[in-house]
């Protein structure tokens, strides 16, 4: 009964996050009145009523840890899911992944065109940015440009355009654990990390065990990611299942195989659990995202 107990108040206070950070994101994106409306239109379409908001939810784990204002954390919430959703919309491109389903919806190139998916992506990167640097979200000014500065090196050729850059060179070949880690520590973990790393700072300096946890469950992630793509379907997973392989990209599961790839996951959790022990009960959330994201089915 306990166990069903805390289950469910994971997953109140979750939808409850979620619901938040949607209402944010719809206050925060431009409406199609506003001139260009068909670029407002599609930057919604590409943001909102889509996605776990994982990394949101990860951003106000860390700042409800840290004891920061709810209101702050809707705005560093925000800018780092637009971040992810420029990338999504970005690498959906014929010229990148070249994918048609997203969220369980047509990618933005097939449901406007290539030229306005390319542009939404400019656009709500710029917005990420702007959102962090007209709101008050630290109370020392130095803090908070820490935190823009955390933000552009996550999504930048040191992080996530880095990462997919090797990514995209690495298609075809064989490549070993270490290098698919170099690879994702930055292609998806980079804003994983920025995600706790803000929350965090929306009430002080990152502790460095928080920045332990952050990069073992970014780790964590993509390699959970890997196997579902191996193993489930694109209704479940909402996105086309299998692209990986098919495009001969390098995977946890072809460097390792499934139940390898599997178990070095729950390693990750594991570790990435230890980190948090300084925080004791206080790190419950993230404690659990970290169950939910490497015991995911989707």
């Amino acid at each position: 009964m306990a166990a069903s107990a805390t289950d469910a108040d994971f997953a109140a206070w979750m939808g409850s996050i979620q619901a938040r950070v949607e209402s944010a994101l719809a206050r925060n994106l431009p409406g199609p009145p506003q001139v260009p409306a068909r670029l407002h239109e599609a930057m919604r379409y590409a943001t909102l009523e889509g996605g776990k908001r994982v990394r949101p939810l990860l951003t106000f784990a860390a700042g409800e840890l840290t004891g920061a204002d709810a209101a702050r954390l809707e705005i560093a919430a925000s800018a780092v899911e637009m971040i992810h959703a420029y990338s999504l919309v970005h690498d959906d491109l014929p010229c990148m992944d070249d994918d048609v389903l997203r969220r369980g919806k047509p990618t933005v190139h097939v449901e406007y065109d290539e030229a306005t998916a390319l542009l939404v992506g400019d656009a709500l990167q710029t917005l990420a940015f702007q959102l962090l640097s007209e709101n008050a979200l630290a109370d020392d000014p130095a803090l908070q440009l820490a935190m823009v500065k955390a933000l552009a090196v996550a999504a930048g050729s040191r992080g996530m355009a880095g990462g997919q850059a090797i990514d995209l060179e690495a298609t075809g070949k064989a490549l070993s654990q270490a290098e698919l880690e170099f690879m994702h520590v930055r292609k998806t973990g980079a804003l994983i990390s920025a995600a706790v790393k803000l929350g965090a700072m929306c009430a002080g300096p990152c502790p460095a065990a928080l920045e332990q946890y952050a990069h073992r469950i970014g780790l964590a992630f993509q390699v959970v990611d890997d196997v579902l793509d191996a193993e489930a379907s694109t209704a479940t997973l909402g996105k086309t299942a299998g692209k990986d392989s098919k495009r001969g990209k390098p995977t946890y599961v072809s460097a390792m195989g499934a139940a390898r790839a599997r178990a070095f996951a729950e390693e990750l959790r594991a570790s990435a659990q230890e980190a948090l022990a300084p925080f004791g009960a206080a790190a419950l959330r993230l404690r659990q995202l970290a169950d939910f994201i490497v015991l995911r089915k989707f």
